[in-house]
């Protein structure tokens, strides 16, 4: 039976996701859906529109789910505007079918391209206007993409070095051989990086040698535009959005509910600087730890993932649950002997935050909602 959304927006939090290498997720059951299908059909073809002019050709995004077509790096845009047009589309109906208010939830949070959406939602931008963003500098950012390899760097130990690992990526870029940087902070033993070229492998290579033999990195096999990560300086696209935004409609006034931005890791938006964190959110790392952290910390009980199938924020908080779970199974080394031993070992990184982090302890029970999955299990 799916949770009941309404009685829990007051300790609820809209979680937005971002760009993956598959964004369509359950949409085209949701556009075809006799009763949701008009408003998606709706919102899409506004997306499409603003995607068209922005894209200089034309994007169909109804088109393109209909024929399952997934999106790559030749059609970045083409993703843009539908996690965008989707995350839009999932919140209009919980309103229209259900009386399930976006403004009334406790607050919202954003993955790279989901912070925009959740802007978007919360009354900072019309879906027009913030797509056009976007759109307008997703060509450079795909052809930047095509050299750019991520790696995801973890430790099975204690917490991550990030200045050793910070000071690995500015040794590798004074090589000018490619650029590297961090894109998101996912825990303390967990990062990604982003890089252009042979500079994860040679990243892995002096990792290997310099930090302790508990730290890996595993290469993840597509190519990602360098969002959050100084790669787009290349192609001067942070200040190129900061030219287009001075003339971007709205962004004045504070975002209803509060938006926890990753870009700060903290309910950062005030009456005016929306632009200001827009602008940072280009090229700085996404802090998702200090994000989920944070909404422990505020009382949330419910996270409802907004947009095709969410895949980074949910799995997060998940690894987090499984982790406490796993750290208070016993009460003592003695009454779960090497196993539990073996265990603390292995989140020694846990083991040292929890005393002064408590609120940790609360993210075995956050319920967790996937938006798409829960209207299509309604009958409105």
């Amino acid at each position: 039976m799916p949770l009941e959304l309404k009685p829990r927006l007051a300790t609820a939090m809209f979680a937005f996701r971002g760009y993956n290498v598959t964004n369509l997720g359950r949409s085209a059951e949701l556009l075809a859906h006799p009763a949701y299908g008009a408003t998606v059909s709706k919102v899409l073809a506004e997306a499409s529109a603003v995607a068209s002019e922005g894209a200089h050709r034309t994007i169909d995004l109804a088109s393109r789910i209909r024929r399952h077509e997934e999106t790559d790096l030749d059609s970045f845009a083409d993703a843009i505007a539908l996690t965008l047009g989707m995350e839009v589309a999932q919140i209009a109906l919980l309103r229209e079918f259900f009386d399930v208010r976006f403004e009334h939830a406790q607050m919202a949070m954003g993955l790279s391209i989901g912070e925009i959406g959740a802007a978007i939602c919360a009354g900072l931008f019309s879906l027009d206007s913030a797509l056009r963003l976007p759109v307008a500098l997703a060509a450079d950012c795909a052809e930047l993409g095509r050299d750019v390899s991520m790696g995801i760097v973890f430790s099975l130990g204690p917490a991550l070095d990030l200045d050793a690992v910070n000071q690995v990526c500015v040794e590798i870029n004074c090589e000018q051989r490619g650029t590297i940087g961090i894109s998101t902070y996912l825990s303390p033993n967990t990062i990604l990086v982003l890089g252009q070229g042979d500079t994860v492998d040679r990243f892995r290579d002096i990792i290997r040698a310099r930090l302790p033999k508990q730290v890996h990195l595993r290469r993840n096999e597509h190519h990602w535009p360098p969002l959050h990560t100084p790669i787009l300086w290349q192609r001067a696209i942070p200040n190129r959005a900061a030219v287009l935004m001075h003339a971007l409609p709205g962004g004045m006034g504070r975002p209803t509910p509060p938006i926890l931005s990753l870009v700060t890791g903290k309910l950062s938006y005030n009456q005016y600087n929306a632009r200001e964190i827009i602008h940072r959110w280009i090229d700085h790392p996404q802090r998702v730890w200090d994000g989920v952290y944070e909404s422990l910390q505020a009382g949330i009980e419910t996270v409802i993932h907004v947009g095709p199938e969410p895949n980074l924020l949910p799995s997060t908080y998940k690894r987090l649950s499984d982790n406490i779970e796993a750290q208070l199974q016993g009460r003592s080394a003695s009454s779960l002997g090497l196993r539990f031993v073996s265990g603390i070992a292995r989140r020694r990184w846990l083991t040292a935050l929890l005393p002064s982090r408590s609120a940790l302890l609360r993210a075995p029970i956050i319920q967790h909602v996937i938006l798409e999955d829960w209207l299509l299990e309604q009958k409105p």
